[in-house]
């Protein structure tokens, strides 16, 4: 509501005192004269706008052992509400309902882990080995490169004076011990892991109530509808978008791991359940998963062709699921822009490690929402557009 000002001649003021009535005009005749007040509009500059975003990302990379729970927990609520709110349909409370799907949820991850994780801690300590038997490998296949290899040797060994080879060299035993780096970087994982499944049994179990407190919040009707609605929008299509990916890559896994075990791979199944874990990561996870196919080609065949037979078929199973099955059940709902997307990963990876690679787009998902319905920020909705 606009603020305005009344002034008017000093005689005005002396009849007011005296008990008579304001009128309209004063003494001469003349009427009253209203002055608005001017709204001040507060206008921050380039540089106010650029300290504002580094203080916000130097709190983001400090506050990480706190703040990442907190965002794992509330992605993770709005991927599992719908499961919550149809089982308030069916009369069963919003507490009973999330500890059964968290219940379920764990479940699943430790039965995973159980079964394919024994195999990967088996490769991961002989890794040393495989690797020596990788490179032996590709010794025996390119013989140029062997040769490259051993004329490179020779040239450092020129450098090496008579004193240097005739020194012994001195052994030096040391106990083995855990570094105390591990340990606490062990410790911070497991409590960053209890701390996100507690916050999400309560943002489940909590239903709608932080919805409901933000609308209470809001001062006008508008903006009360608004928060509804893009809180709405934030949620359905980060439930989508999750849920699509994770059926993309669980039958991206089985027919990779499918076509592995007819290669006669060993470990056909976990490798077929690591590409689907990589292939969330967007650009990175594939490029890790071929090389990581071609290093088991290696070991597993003598000849270069069969070798190269696994990352081929990966590569195959992953053109086809990235031009043709994720744009048919995606759509255009998610149509963000590819430069975006990549230097999203880059920056949350490098602020919050492989969790902040997974929660990468689901963030700018979440951004791209906001900015859609916020008039003001139409021109980052425009950026992020494709």
């Amino acid at each position: 509501m606009a603020a305005a000002c009344i002034t008017r001649p000093m005689a005005a003021k002396d009849d007011s005192a005296a008990g008579a009535p304001p009128s309209a005009e004063g003494l001469s005749g003349e009427p009253l004269s209203v002055e608005p007040i001017a709204t001040v509009t507060v206008r921050m500059t380039p540089a106010q706008i650029v300290i504002i975003l580094l203080g916000t990302i130097a709190f983001l990379y400090l506050a990480r052992p706190v703040v990442l729970p907190i965002v794992l927990a509330c992605v993770a609520a709005m991927t599992l509400k719908p499961f919550i709110r149809w089982s308030s349909y069916c009369h069963i409370p919003p507490a009973l309902s999330a500890a059964v799907v968290l219940g379920f949820l764990v479940a699943a991850i430790g039965i995973g882990f159980v079964q394919l994780g024994r195999p990967a801690l088996t490769w991961m300590n002989e890794a040393p080995q495989h690797m020596a038997e990788v490179r032996q490998r590709v010794q025996k296949m390119f013989p140029r490169l062997t040769r490259f290899s051993r004329a490179a040797a020779a040239v450092n060994d020129l450098g090496a004076t008579p004193e240097d080879a005739k020194t012994a060299p001195t052994v030096e035993l040391k106990t083995s011990r855990i570094p105390t780096s591990l340990i606490n970087q062990t410790g911070t994982f497991v409590a960053g892991i209890g701390e996100t499944l507690v916050l999400l049994y309560m943002l489940l179990a909590s239903g709608d109530l932080f919805l409901q407190k933000l609308v209470r919040v809001m001062p006008t009707l508008r903006e009360k509808k608004r928060a509804v609605e893009i809180s709405h929008e934030i949620q359905q299509n980060i439930t989508h978008y999750l849920c699509s990916v994770s059926l993309i890559n669980l039958g991206l896994g089985m027919v990779v791991s499918g076509g592995l075990y007819f290669m006669d791979v060993p470990n056909a199944a976990m490798w077929g359940l690591l590409v689907a874990l990589l292939n969330f990561v967007p650009y990175f996870g594939p490029g890790a998963g071929i090389i990581l196919l071609v290093a088991v080609g290696l070991l597993t065949f003598d000849s270069l062709w069969q070798a190269a037979l696994p990352s081929a078929w990966y590569m195959l199973c992953h053109g086809l699921e990235s031009n043709l099955v994720t744009p048919v059940l995606l759509g255009r709902r998610f149509t963000l822009n590819p430069v975006v997307i990549f230097v999203s990963l880059i920056f949350w990876t490098w602020l919050w490690g492989v969790p902040g690679a997974l929660l990468s787009v689901p963030v700018l998902v979440s951004i791209k929402v906001i900015c859609d319905r916020v008039p003001a920020m139409s021109t980052v909705s425009e950026i992020l557009d494709r």
